[in-house]
């Protein structure tokens, strides 16, 4: 059994509007990819499953020089070098040992027949290198300011593989801290036009102090190459995990536990005047302890007193301002907690639809089913917060006062 949910109808109105980067369209396709590096802006509208293919625009920076620059810890910028036309090879990385190496750190970074990555000319910046208190002890004598380079890692297995780059398990050599080393190619991301979302990825995480939210430590680069220096989340995705539980869905007391941490991590966002833009559960990370931090900022933005257009994310988790084009606030994020909560209930989204034209209609009438194991007081947090008018969705600070969450707390 199923309980319909429909919420009232919406006209065909589209209503645009051109902002710093114009109204364009991106939607990211669903797949089944573990880690995403960053967006990619020519991807077609597809839901999780679909190989159907559609157009979008593509965002260009009028500028179109490329360095990577540090200005300090309140401050690093970070432009692509459209004239880098050195051709850049990956192979499996080779992990240097060391006679101090631990049992542990030997098996965290053993990789077979290993490779080294030829870094190219270095260029050194200075970054902020804060390591929170609650990290590991032996990396708390970190200088808080220090010039990376390749040459400063032991460099260990691939996590994950993208368009743009790879990201590597890799270990600082002077405290044996474990990170993980997220590689972008710069030639990669000029062509596809997406220098503003890296720039933005680095400018948003490295000011980020939040239990829940993927530190990013810093960032370095050589002629080909942007690393960025992140923190190790040794359990994977949240979609990865969701996929391995036996009915393809977590319980209650599991779901109410991730939706209280990205809603608090949310609220701390917000307060920053962050708009993170895309929550789902493959962006989302598990820590050492299954702990849930928020892991790719490429479609974030830091809007304190204004609207955005853009037309991005994933299709399944649109909320209906974006399909209608009008402006967009904090609120997608809202809309984007309820779609989570379901889906890590169901074990689908709730939108999910053979096509695109059913799936934007369902999300413009707020159309969804529960099944019958899903208990009222969960089925009520998701009914409010997704609501079509923006400004009825349950406040953040009341996700976490709700008598569904406090239950399973």
């Amino acid at each position: 059994m199923y309980r319909s949910t429909n919420g009232p109808k919406v006209g065909k109105e589209n209503v645009g509007a051109t902002m710093k980067y114009g109204s364009q369209k991106q939607i990211e396709s669903r797949g089944t990819t573990k880690i995403q590096l960053t967006k990619e802006s020519n991807t077609a509208p597809v839901s999780r499953g679909n190989i159907r293919t559609g157009e979008i625009k593509k965002t260009v920076l009028a500028s179109k020089t490329c360095v990577l620059e540090s200005t300090g810890p309140s401050k690093q910028t970070l432009i692509v070098n459209k004239t880098d036309e050195q051709k850049s090879t990956e192979t499996k990385p080779k992990v240097e040992s060391t006679k101090t190496e631990t049992k542990r750190q030997a098996a965290i970074l053993k990789t077979d027949n290993p490779t080294p990555i030829q870094p190219n000319k270095e260029v050194r910046g200075d970054i902020e290198h804060a390591i929170p208190d609650s990290t590991v002890d032996r990396a708390s004598n970190v200088n808080d300011k220090k010039k990376w380079s390749l040459s400063n890692f032991d460099i260990g297995r691939p996590l994950g593989r993208g368009k743009f780059g790879n990201v590597y398990l890799a270990r600082e050599k002077e405290t044996k801290f474990v990170v993980a080393l997220k590689v972008l190619f710069k030639k990669q991301i000029h062509s596809t036009g997406v220098e503003h979302q890296v720039r933005r990825e680095i400018e948003i995480q490295s000011h980020l102090r939040h239990p829940n939210i993927l530190r990013l430590y810093g960032y370095f680069h050589d002629d080909a190459r942007i690393y960025l220096i992140l923190e190790y989340a040794p359990k994977g995705t949240l979609y990865k995990a969701l996929q391995e539980q036996p009915n393809k869905h977590f319980d209650e007391p599991q779901t109410a536990m991730y939706v209280k941490s990205l809603a608090s991590a949310l609220i701390y966002l917000h307060e920053r005047d962050v708009i993170h833009r895309d929550i789902k559960p493959e962006n989302l990370l598990l820590g050492y302890n299954g702990e849930l931090k928020i892991a790719d900022f490429g479609w974030s933005v830091h809007e304190p007193n204004s609207k955005r257009t853009t037309l991005c994310g994933t299709l399944d988790y649109l909320p209906p301002e974006m399909v209608q084009g009008r402006p967009h606030t904090k609120t997608i994020d809202l809309w984007s907690l309820g779609v989570l909560c379901y889906e890590l209930l169901v074990g689908q989204a709730p939108f999910v639809s053979p096509d695109h034209d059913e799936t934007y209609r369902k999300i413009m009438k707020v159309d969804y089913k529960l099944p019958s194991f899903v208990t009222p007081a969960a089925a009520h947090l998701i009914s409010k917060l997704l609501k079509l008018n923006p400004e009825q969705r349950l406040p953040l600070e009341q996700v976490l006062e709700h008598p569904w969450i406090i239950l399973h707390s």
